[in-house]
């Protein structure tokens, strides 16, 4: 399918020295600058504390800030400050950390302010920081993310929470904790039980630990997950739950331009700084979320120009469709043509299946049943699935790490990705799980029918998924059913620990490594740790890397973490993907963010080139 060519695209006008450029609310025609974008998986909520999803993830991310975040331009990633004035004063020991806030945020304007002009949203202050983190360990909110909180050794937190937990009480949000300490109104300092180099990247958790006011948490009590209130770009407008989310220009955010740092010899990255520096952000008034769950009508959706873009990790180009975007690597000519622009990269991301350590046929640490997992990984072919199902976009994955990230290794090589039908079968009779009645089917070693359950979901792709483990088992003697759900209600019996295995995505949400292997590490169990795997030597390895400056010794763990995470195979961690990205021609700025969710504001759209190609 093909249209017509466009006009070539204006550029922007230089602007005067030393005078920012104006916000655009609209072209001249008066139509508003609108970004429209899919997801391929419905959110589930808009509390940040209480959501581990991507998709609701992406929207939070750009209601509520953190203390830092990301040049959107530098390469590799460099932190700059977002709420905070300047990057973090640390002790020599990096125990001790001090945040000084700017006096120019503002919360977006809502119903929940109560002060001397109801509705308009108050001013910053360092006490809404101190309580994001808080709302994430109280244990009335069950956050995913408690754990790795709590990791991060705030003096006096866990006991707060413990005794919370103790005692059957609410959490005592007014109790002093001196790890988490209100200098004044603008200056924050945190205080560790052990030494935390890194720290500055939790600072830079988007959303996660983003400012939230405790009056509007009061106001809207179950329902704050519907009604976000932060201090970014943009507010919630409007809400169909699983199939549309409109954003808007928050009013009140506060003065500020684009800039950023990209490496002299980075020609996108300058490119973009020369257009855009000093243009007043968000770039555009409203975003607009169409939940589209299947590939074909995505794909629709892009041709006849209803999204203008298929970008980011929460929906790039759909794998069916990616022989004809991208033959060979390359821009196909007929979206050339329609000035269709294309960013390839590899993903700092993961697909992984994970086994249920505490199911009774796939779970546990004894030689049978670490043998059936292993037996398992190899009986799979993600040679296969990367051919016939990825069509050739991605890469099969050695380990937990992830690309671009601290600790991958490009010349790592393990078993986590190598096929092999003879030693399957071979570590399979070796421990028990034989075919006793002849039917081709093997049984556990106690003679039962060993029979998995793979949960999976209903769109087309997975059916090609589900077709190659199907196929892929068979050859060893593995019966496997699929139970089908669609992603929210999986992640929540996922969470709740009734799934047997399910297969599911991981991106990098900072530079370093160690956040990947979350998913490994016993005391997150229940929340990032799906598979629930507890093992106390990979878990010493875990906190010993946490206190450790960058370096050979680090380094080492690393190899000893991604060798246990092969042993006991708590996770066949699959693929790293390609993501294929396409933007219309009338979307400008565009650059893909490696570990961070928020780029909307960074971007622009010419209504008028939009409304033509309707």
């Amino acid at each position: 399918m093909s249209l017509n060519p466009r006009r070539r695209a204006l550029l922007a006008l230089p602007l005067a020295a030393g005078l920012p450029a104006p916000a655009r609310a609209a072209d001249a025609g008066g139509r508003p600058r609108t970004l429209r974008v899919m997801f391929n998986s419905a959110e589930t909520s808009f509390d940040p504390a209480r959501i581990i999803d991507l998709y609701s993830r992406t929207v939070t991310a750009h209601v509520f800030e953190a203390l830092y975040g990301y040049d959107a331009l530098a390469r590799p990633a460099k932190l700059v400050p977002k709420l905070a004035l300047a990057l973090p004063e640390s002790s020599d020991d990096f125990r001790v950390w001090t945040v000084r806030l700017r006096r120019d945020v503002f919360f977006a304007d809502d119903p929940a302010f109560q002060g001397a002009t109801p509705g308009r949203g108050r001013a910053l202050v360092a006490d809404d920081v101190l309580y994001a983190f808080k709302r994430v360990v109280d244990p009335a909110n069950k956050s995913p993310a408690a754990t790795s909180v709590l990791d991060e050794g705030f003096v006096g937190l866990a006991e707060a929470r413990q005794a919370a937990l103790a005692k059957r009480l609410p959490f005592d949000y007014d109790a002093p904790i001196a790890g988490l300490q209100a200098l004044d109104a603008h200056t924050l300092r945190f205080t560790l039980k052990a030494p935390r180099p890194r720290f500055v990247q939790i600072l830079a958790a988007g959303d996660l630990l983003g400012a939230q006011a405790r009056e509007v948490v009061a106001f809207y009590g179950e329902s704050l997950g519907e009604h976000p209130v932060g201090t970014g770009p943009f507010r919630l407008a409007q809400w169909v739950r699983g199939s549309k989310i409109v954003l808007e220009r928050n009013p009140g955010f506060r003065e500020t331009f684009y800039d950023g740092q990209p490496a002299a010899d980075d020609a996108e990255g300058q490119a973009l700084l020369a257009r855009f520096k000093g243009r007043r952000l968000p770039m555009v008034d409203r975003v607009e979320v169409a939940i589209i769950e299947e590939n074909q009508p995505q794909w629709l959706s892009f041709l006849n120009a209803e999204i203008d873009c298929l970008a980011s990790n929460t929906g790039s180009v759909p794998l069916e469709f990616a022989m004809l975007a991208v033959p060979n690597g390359k821009l196909a000519p007929n979206l050339a043509r329609r000035g269709v622009q294309l960013h390839r990269s590899l993903r700092a991301d993961c697909a992984m299946l994970y086994f249920n350590m505490d199911d009774p046929v796939v779970g546990g640490y004894t030689p049978d049943k670490v043998a059936l997992r292993r037996a398992l990984s190899l009986a799979y072919d993600v040679e296969r699935e990367v051919r016939l199902v990825r069509r050739g976009q991605a890469v099969p994955a050695q380990s937990p790490l992830v690309p671009g990230t601290v600790g991958y290794d490009p010349a790592f090589r393990s078993e986590m990705s190598e096929h092999s039908v003879a030693r399957a079968k071979a570590l399979l009779d070796m421990h028990g799980y034989l075919d006793r009645d002849g039917d081709g089917w093997r049984e556990l070693p106690d003679g039962r029918p060993l029979k998995l359950t793979m949960s999976t979901e209903p769109e087309q792709i997975y059916r090609l998924f589900n077709d190659v483990w199907r196929r892929c088992l068979a050859a060893v003697g593995v019966r496997c059913e699929f139970e089908i759900a669609q992603w929210p209600s999986h992640m929540k019996s996922a969470l709740g620990g009734s799934l047997q295995m399910w297969m599911l995505g991981s991106s990098a949400d900072v530079p370093d490594g160690q956040s990947a292997l979350a998913r490994w590490y016993g005391p997150q169990a229940g929340q990032q740790n799906l598979a629930r795997f507890k093992l106390p030597a990979f878990d010493s390895i875990y906190e010993r890397m946490l206190a450790l400056p960058d370096g050979p010794e680090r380094a080492a763990l690393f190899l000893q973490a991604k060798r246990l995470a092969v042993a006991y195979m708590p996770y066949k961690v699959l693929v790293h993907r390609v993501a294929n990205e396409l933007l219309h021609p009338w979307v400008s700025g565009y650059r893909r963010a490696p570990f961070w969710y928020d780029w909307w504001h960074r971007v622009d759209v010419d209504p008028a080139r939009q409304a033509a190609s309707i």
